[in-house]
């Protein structure tokens, strides 16, 4: 993904819906790898400052290994080089990119699987924005600033955000995956479940891989399809990666300008605004409507001021025109202010933690303070069943959740606040496992 991937797909969110086909499917965003990163799925890669491509003489990686492939999925490919072939994609190419082609089981297996549990967003972030992986990123902004402060220069993206990015996405480029792409998009194309998103990302593939920016073999990344050192989708990669070295490849595995270049690209055409930050911790005042604290509801900062918003550091509110308050861990956790920036960084991977961990990293890196308030870590998040639960519940008391699917958008909160209010409860909208109790009459 570019893990703008389709993370929590979510019919009550249309935002989530308008992403659909890409964060599900993004699987390396979701949990910052920590460091040193794993090493039972990835092969770690070079330190991201300094990768080249691999030398003519150096045999390319391993396709995973599988069984061969099965006839089915031998007769789906041949069926699929006829689309490509009418998509322009060239006959040498897909000699090139399909006949090595492999069926790999596991990536069917992740991308069937739903988590039952669900991550904190404090629990994200501790790893997120650990100690080490400030200081980490500190002396990877050093190693990388000729590309980076190019990259923000040119797009208006402060270099410690993309930084950021490239921290939360591959642990500055020690582990960006070591599966072929066009395995794991054949893969999902065969299988079915995400066909025609997977063909898509498939004909995008192997255009990249004609154009002369990779070859197959080269072309690496995540179980889902997501590529290189900040984790593009290869339609992304069409769309916004950047030549900035010059060299005529666009290549975010082993350039780091390109690199840089590639994320600053995308966060400015997905809606970054140069010059303002994407956000800032702030204290509500007593009595604040917290049904307010939705993204729905946007407005200057001189007019949260004005309803007696202020900044957790005791300064002025930041400069942002169309900002909203962010409420990550319900009424007893921090608020935040939100603006424009912070939704480009939905845009490259639709998960509030994530968006959030980027910002505080960049922070943090570029030696500001972290969150202030205390998270309220006595409160247990709820799992997908019991997220259904709770949906069950609120519809049978008459608050519509819409469709019961253990995932929490913006009908669900909805019925949470009306239920909350309801109760004489802050309607703060935020599930936790004492409100499944209640709703049960526990």
């Amino acid at each position: 993904m570019v893990r703008m991937l389709l993370r929590l797909s979510n019919r009550h969110s249309p935002r989530a819906c308008a992403l659909a086909g890409a964060l599900l499917l993004a699987g390396c965003a979701s949990t910052p790898p920590t460091a040193p990163p794993p090493t039972t799925t990835r092969t770690p890669g070079a330190p991201a400052a300094s990768v080249a491509r691999p030398p003519a003489d150096v045999p390319p990686p391993a396709r995973a290994q599988v069984d061969d492939r099965t006839p089915a999925f031998a007769v789906w490919l041949s069926q699929f080089r006829q689309q490509a072939l009418a998509a322009g994609i060239q006959e040498s190419t897909l000699r090139a990119a399909l006949e090595p082609a492999r069926y790999l089981p596991a990536v069917v297996e992740r991308d069937r699987s739903q988590p039952e549990f669900t991550r904190s967003v404090w629990d994200y972030l501790d790893t997120a924005v650990s100690p080490q992986r400030v200081t980490r990123g500190q002396a990877k902004r050093q190693e990388a600033a000729a590309a980076a402060d190019a990259a923000a220069a040119r797009y208006g993206v402060p270099a410690e955000v993309l930084v950021a990015v490239w921290g939360m996405e591959s642990n500055f480029g020690s582990n960006y995956g070591d599966i072929s792409t066009i395995d794991a998009l054949a893969t999902l194309g065969f299988d079915g479940r995400r066909a025609d998103w997977a063909r898509q990302q498939l004909i995008a593939a192997l255009r990249i891989v004609q154009n002369g920016d990779i070859d197959a073999a080269h072309m690496i990344g995540s179980w889902a399809g997501a590529m290189g050192q900040t984790q593009f989708l290869p339609t992304n990669f069409l769309a916004y990666a950047v030549d900035a070295d010059g060299d005529g490849r666009r290549d975010i595995w082993g350039s780091m300008a390109d690199v840089m270049a590639s994320t600053g690209n995308f966060l400015m055409r997905e809606g970054w605004q140069r010059g303002q930050t994407w956000g800032s911790e702030v204290r509500l005042p007593t009595g604040f409507d917290l049904a307010r604290a939705d993204p729905s509801v946007r407005q200057s900062s001189v007019q949260w001021a004005a309803e007696g918003l202020s900044a957790a550091t005791g300064g002025p509110l930041p400069e942002l025109s169309d900002a909203s308050v962010l409420l990550p861990a319900g009424a007893r956790g921090p608020a935040f202010l939100v603006g424009p920036n912070f939704r480009a960084l939905l845009r490259y991977n639709n998960a509030t933690s994530y968006a959030l961990g980027v910002g505080l990293l960049a922070q943090r890196i570029a030696g500001g303070l972290g969150v202030i308030a205390e998270w309220p870590r006595d409160l247990q998040p709820l799992g997908r069943s019991d997220m259904l639960a709770l949906q069950q519940a609120l519809a049978a008391r008459g608050f519509d959740p819409g469709t019961p699917d253990g995932l929490l958008g913006p009908a669900t909160r909805g019925a949470i606040r009306a239920w909350q209010r309801s109760s004489g409860q802050p309607a703060d909208g935020y599930p936790t496992q004492q409100m499944l109790q209640q709703l049960r009459g526990h």
